[in-house]
């Protein structure tokens, strides 16, 4: 089975790759760097395209296009963002609904379009999407308008057995995160690994009957 998976070189996507290998799917990798990052262990055993602008509309519509036939879309990429409202430009609020609603957007779009006889979406949201905190109101509201998509998309493709769910983390236990957050209780912090099992079942023939869901993968944080 063939899977996509933007975002497949963060933290979080190497787990998701790994999980979905392990499983004994196909992986393809658009990649915004023009190589593979030599550290990541599976780096040999994905179908990697280089140089993919997801926030553009050709770009991404070329490489669905390209693929064989699709069982599976994983969106992972995004951005985050920090500022208290009155610090926030218009800038600054467009670049995170670019960087997170609208790559998810067109990865969704195009995806529905390369499955044929059924498939599964898997989305990334976030915690602040459900539940706002104070200074991220332009990460918040992309990552919300992610939620609302999934929820969207999952009723109007059910007929075609397309079956659209997210996840949303809190914050995750990332080598990035734990130096921004140097004092916090990183036990508490959900682990890329135990995220990518969910999504991998997501993802997956096993998952059956879930679909327009938001799922809750805080851990204890």
């Amino acid at each position: 089975m063939n899977v996509v998976v933007t975002g497949g070189t963060g933290a979080l996507g190497a787990a998701v790759v790994e999980a979905l290998l392990a499983r004994g799917m196909s992986v393809h990798l658009p990649i915004h760097e023009p190589a593979l990052p030599e550290h990541l262990p599976w780096r040999d055993r994905v179908q990697a395209t280089p140089r993919v602008s997801l926030d553009d509309e050709a770009a991404v519509a070329r490489y669905y296009a390209s693929l064989p036939s699709l069982w599976a879309s994983v969106h992972l990429v995004g951005g985050f963002g920090m500022a208290p409202v009155t610090e926030t430009s218009l800038a600054d609020f467009e670049k995170q609904w670019r960087l997170n609603t609208v790559t998810c957007f067109l990865a969704c779009r195009e995806a529905v379009r390369a499955m044929k006889g059924g498939g599964r979406i898997v989305n990334v949201a976030a915690r602040p999407a459900v539940q706002p905190t104070s200074g991220m109101i332009a990460y918040a509201t992309a990552k919300a308008g992610v939620a609302a998509l999934t929820q969207a998309l999952a009723a109007e493709v059910l007929a075609q057995g397309i079956l659209v769910n997210a996840v949303l983390p809190s914050i995750i236990d990332s080598a990035a995160n734990r130096a921004s957050m140097p004092g916090a209780d990183h036990a508490s912090w959900p682990k890329p690994a135990q995220l990518a099992e969910t999504i991998a079942f997501l993802a997956s023939e096993q998952n059956a009957l879930t679909t327009g869901t938001l799922i809750p993968v805080y851990g204890r944080a």
